[in-house]
């Protein structure tokens, strides 16, 4: 069995812009996957046509030699479109290895150490009674651990001053009304500075919080050292991470406490099994980053099953969220599905999800999009 093609399809699934990569095989198995970078899909695109002749002929069944020699071409060292383009091609050759051997993807990862993997819902709100409300609701649904944050009706302004003044106090009511029995966090989207986080964190009691989410930017460790100088709320770090060599000051500084692993931007299972064992080995937990579609979903899912030190997969299925329609289209006749607050680890062979690619051709064509660019209220840009 050698590799035939290897096909990108940039399509609008749903609400977003979507990067599936199909690889197909001289003997007829093909295998899915999903790059990562959301906006620059077009970007990836083009970088798996410049790799697709390179990969004709080539062993489908050894993912790991494909991952080292691209990671080894001139110029390609993980740069964010090149490791895009290879998370995904190597989560459709693992695809492709448990089809081939009739076990799920998991199995060739050393199996899975649990039947189920737990989630953590998404829920926001303008208000705290809605907030409540939406929570409460989750939690009736069966979700422990929820991620909390805020809706805006000026959805291009981002002032911190003005969330650090209010939402520290609607979460500290949140926790009062919802009890100590759900594991509450916040994203924070790497759009304050550390003295902003540090005064958002102060304002939360103690209790308040289980993780904040990316408080600050991260290309500078020696900032979150500092941060973490002035709180005890635990970090959840590293979902635009795309190389253990980014995670390398993270783990070994003990700043992470949650690994944000993004399979479709971290160089797909080879690398992310990598990081995932070395944040067990420093007593840092897993908690996916897990934000695109179907495939980026059951990826994530084989790989919660095997980490030793998985905590909580990011879930867009949440009552009152409105992303969970690109979980459920059409494209995608056989995915994996929610069972309350959990998804069900798979026995079927490879990823256990199927793509219906006529559907998949009578999808919109991809659609340009960005995301916000906010501005801080005296004009000045800050991170969406």
């Amino acid at each position: 069995m050698k590799i035939a093609s290897v096909t990108a399809y940039p399509v609008w699934i749903a609400d977003r812009n979507q990067l599936l990569v199909k690889v197909a095989t001289t003997c007829g198995v093909t295998g899915w996957g999903e790059s990562g970078l959301t906006t620059r899909e077009l970007a990836v695109a083009g970088a798996v046509a410049d790799l697709g002749d390179w990969l004709e002929g080539r062993d489908p069944l050894n993912p790991a030699a494909i991952w080292e020699a691209h990671h080894r071409r001139p110029g390609t060292a993980c740069d964010r479109v090149g490791m895009a383009m290879i998370s995904a091609i190597d989560i459709a050759l693992h695809d492709i290895a448990g089809k081939a051997l009739d076990q799920p993807v998991h199995a060739l990862l050393g199996g899975a150490l649990r039947p189920r993997v737990p989630t953590f819902g998404c829920v926001r709100a303008d208000d705290t009674d809605r907030l409540i409300a939406l929570t409460r609701g989750a939690m009736a649904q069966g979700w422990t651990c929820l991620r909390i944050g805020w809706r805006t009706d000026a959805p291009e302004v981002f002032d911190p001053h003005e969330t650090v003044g209010r939402w520290p106090g609607i979460f500290a009511e949140a926790r009062r009304a919802l009890g100590t029995r759900v594991m509450l966090g916040t994203d924070l989207h790497h759009r304050f500075s550390v003295a902003e986080a540090a005064s958002f964190l102060a304002r939360c009691p103690e209790g308040t919080l289980d993780f904040v989410e990316e408080p600050i930017r991260d290309e500078a460790p020696s900032a979150y050292a500092a941060l973490r100088r002035m709180t005890r709320v635990p970090f959840a770090i590293g979902e635009e991470f795309t190389s253990r060599w980014q995670f390398k000051p993270y783990v070994e500084q003990g700043l992470a406490d949650f690994a944000r692993i993004d399979i479709c931007n971290i160089g797909g299972f080879t690398e992310a099994m990598k990081v995932g064992g070395w944040c067990a080995a420093h007593g840092i937990d897993v908690m996916p980053h897990n934000p695109l579609g179907p495939i980026c979903t059951a990826a994530s899912i084989h790989m919660a099953a095997a980490l030793p030190n998985f905590s909580h997969l990011e879930c867009w299925e949440t009552p009152g969220d409105d992303n969970a329609a690109r979980q459920d289209s059409p494209v995608f006749p056989d995915r994996l599905r929610l069972d309350g607050a959990h998804f069900p680890v798979p026995t079927t062979p490879g990823l256990g999800i199927t793509v219906d690619e006529d559907r998949l051709a009578e999808q919109p064509s991809f659609a340009h999009c960005e995301m916000p660019h906010l501005r801080r209220s005296d004009g000045a840009f800050t991170n969406w």
